[in-house]
C-alpha cells in the first residue's frame, strides 16, 4: 500500500493533498511519540472558567477569545484524549491555529483532568456525552449566532461522534471533527495490550492509577471495593475499566461499557458535516475501528491514511517538521463556512 491517504468510498471527497509521513518518521511509534516532542511550544493565555454541573461536580473550561471575532466567526470546542489536558500537544497546536486565524476556541477538561481531583467518586469515560451536551448547550446560549465546531481527539473524538449520533437532527453543532477516535472500544483495549503498544498502555494506566489513588484518599466511603493495592495491581486498561470505569459509571462490566460507549454504531445517525481521520498504522487502534461504507452516511467525510500513528501526522524535514492536522482541520472548517 502506498504511503498516501486511502479514502473510504464515501460521496464527499476533499481536494487536500493526501498526508505523507516524514521520511525520517515513517514508523507509527515515531510519529506518535515525536509529535509530542517536536510540536512547537506555544505560550497561549487562556481564560479559565469553572463550569458547575447539576450533580455538584464541575468542569474546567479554558477560553481563547479572538480579538476581532464577529457573529460569523467559528467558535471551536476542543475535547482532549484519555488523560489529556490543556498542555496536550494537539490541544496547544489547535489553540495556536485558532489564534493565528482569529477564531474563538474553548477547551473542555473532562472531570478531574485539570490537575485537581473532581468532587465525586466518578470520573469520565469514552461514551460520556452528558457533560459535553451541557457545555454545548451553554455555549450556544451565550453565542447563539456563532457557528460552533467541535474537535475531538482520541477518546474525545469518540465522545464527540457518539454525541452527534445521539443528537441526530437536533444537533446544535455546525460541524464536527474527530481525530483518531477509538470507535470500537473493546478492540482498542485488546490492541493496546499487545506487543509494543503496551508501552502506551503503561503510560496511560499509570496516570489513571494515580488519579484513582487520589480518589481513594479523597473519599473514606468510596462506593467500590477498591484498595490501593488492588489499583496498583491493574495490569491493563481493560482491568482498570472492569473494576473502576464500568462500575463507577453504572455499567455491568468492561464489555458492557465498551459496547454501549463505542461511537461506531452512532455514525449513521450523524446529521452535520463531519470529518473523521484515522491512521492505518495507529498503535492504539485496531482495524475494527475503521467503519465500512455502510456504517457512514453522506454527512461524513472519512479519511484513512496509511501513516501518521496516533494523533501524530508529522511531515516535512527534520529541521522543519510540520503537522498535517494544523492544516487539515482548519481547511475542513473553512470549506464548511466558505471562509
Amino acid at each position: 500500500m502506498h504511503l498516501q491517504a486511502q479514502l473510504r468510498p464515501v460521496p464527499k471527497q476533499h481536494s487536500q493533498a493526501p498526508f505523507q509521513p516524514a521520511w525520517w518518521l515513517r514508523h507509527a511509534h515515531l510519529q506518535t511519540v515525536f509529535a509530542k516532542y517536536l510540536s512547537p511550544k506555544h505560550l497561549i493565555n487562556t481564560e479559565v472558567e469553572i463550569f458547575s454541573l447539576p450533580d455538584g461536580d464541575e468542569l474546567q473550561l479554558n477560553w481563547l477569545h479572538a480579538k476581532n471575532a464577529t457573529d460569523t466567526t467559528p467558535l471551536l470546542l476542543l475535547l482532549h484524549g484519555l488523560a489529556g489536558d490543556i498542555n496536550s500537544h494537539y490541544i496547544q497546536a489547535m489553540l495556536a491555529q485558532s489564534q493565528i486565524l482569529d477564531w474563538n476556541a474553548v477547551m473542555l477538561h473532562f472531570r478531574g483532568c485539570n490537575g485537581k481531583p473532581n468532587k465525586l467518586p466518578r470520573a469520565y469515560h469514552s461514551g460520556d456525552t452528558a457533560d459535553v451536551a451541557l457545555v454545548i448547550k451553554e455555549i450556544k446560549r451565550r453565542y447563539p449566532t456563532r457557528p460552533l465546531v467541535a474537535i475531538g481527539y482520541s477518546l474525545g473524538g469518540n465522545v464527540l461522534l457518539k454525541y452527534c449520533g445521539e443528537q441526530a437532527y437536533a444537533n446544535p453543532l455546525a460541524a464536527a471533527i474527530a481525530v483518531c477516535p477509538p470507535l470500537s472500544l473493546s478492540a482498542c483495549a485488546k490492541r493496546i495490550n499487545t506487543g509494543s503498544s503496551k508501552l502506551y498502555q503503561r503510560y496511560l494506566l499509570d496516570r489513571l492509577k494515580r488519579s484513582t489513588l487520589l480518589k481513594l484518599q479523597q473519599f473514606t466511603d468510596f462506593p467500590l471495593p477498591l484498595t490501593a493495592e488492588k489499583v496498583l495491581g491493574f495490569a491493563s486498561i481493560e482491568q482498570f475499566d472492569e473494576h473502576y470505569t464500568a462500575p463507577i459509571h453504572g455499567f455491568l462490566n468492561a464489555q458492557d461499557y465498551y459496547q454501549k460507549a463505542s461511537a461506531k454504531a452512532y455514525l449513521k445517525h450523524i446529521e452535520i458535516p463531519t470529518l473523521i481521520i484515522h491512521a492505518q498504522d495507529d498503535p492504539f487502534l485496531s482495524d475494527d475501528v475503521i467503519p465500512a461504507a455502510a456504517e457512514l452516511n453522506d454527512n461524513i467525510h472519512y479519511e484513512l491514511t496509511t501513516g501518521g500513528g496516533h494523533v501524530g501526522f508529522v511531515y516535512g524535514s527534520p529541521l522543519k517538521p510540520r503537522f498535517w492536522l494544523n492544516q487539515r482541520i482548519p481547511a475542513f472548517i473553512k470549506q464548511q463556512f466558505n471562509l
